[in-house]
Parts: structure tokens; sequence; C-alpha cells
């Protein structure tokens, strides 16, 4: 296997869980993949955050909108890894309730990792809501 076919895997098995959890209620996998270290940021679909405090806070905003996740499936459009920094470009397909309603939807993210103690971690998510 490749540096790059070891990341991809990573995105599809721990990656993918830790969002499903997101969009289930539980913050706690997606916070354990994100880095500790400044920079990070969000440019999300419904919150922006910069900095570790903010994040934080923004993880759990959403935790708290989100739960009855039936479905969450990334859809990698394109990734690469150069060194210790690697990207995804991705549609995430999501069915989960949003505030009570069940909705099905799907975003556009594209993330930016930094491998940190030989971990993956992600530095940085822009995402925003398809419109059908």
């Amino acid at each position: 296997m490749t540096v790059r076919d070891d990341f991809l895997t990573w995105v599809r098995t721990e990656l993918q869980a830790a969002e499903r959890a997101l969009h289930d209620g539980d913050p706690g996998p997606r916070r354990a993949l994100w880095s500790r270290r400044e920079p990070v940021s969000v440019l999300g679909a419904w919150y922006n955050a910069v900095g570790q405090e903010d994040v934080d806070t923004l993880f759990t905003a959403l935790a708290r909108r989100f739960s009855d996740c039936v479905d969450y499936r990334v859809e990698v459009l394109s990734h690469d890894v150069v060194g210790d920094m690697a990207y995804t470009a991705c549609f995430e397909h999501i069915s989960a309730s949003v505030d009570g309603e069940a909705r099905v939807y799907t975003l556009r993210a594209t993330q930016t990792y930094r491998r940190e103690d030989g971990e993956w971690r992600v530095v940085h998510r822009h995402g925003d809501l398809v419109q059908a």
C-alpha cells in the first residue's frame, strides 16, 4: 500500500465513523481526530470557527442539532498526500435528524490534514450544502 492508499483508508474508516457519530449527536470522535495545534479553522455550511476554542464550541453546537443518523457516506472525489500534509474534496451524503426533523442532504466538503506524531489530524474544513 502507498501512503495515499493508507490515508484514503483512514478517511473511509476512522474519519467517516467520526463524522457519522457527530451526525448522531456525539462530537467526541470528531474532536479526537482534529488537531490540538493551531491553526485550526472551519468554514461550515451553518457556522464558522477559527481557533481551538471556537472549533470546540462549534462541534458541541453541531452535535446538539444532530441525532438519529441513519446513513453517512463520504464520496471522495479527489485527495492527495504531500509529506505531512493532505487534503480531501468530497461529497458527504447524510440521512439524519436536524433539530428533530428527519433530513436527507449532501454536503460538499474540502478538508486539510496534518500528520502529527504519526497520526492524521484535521486542521481545516470548508463545507457547504449542495442545492437540489
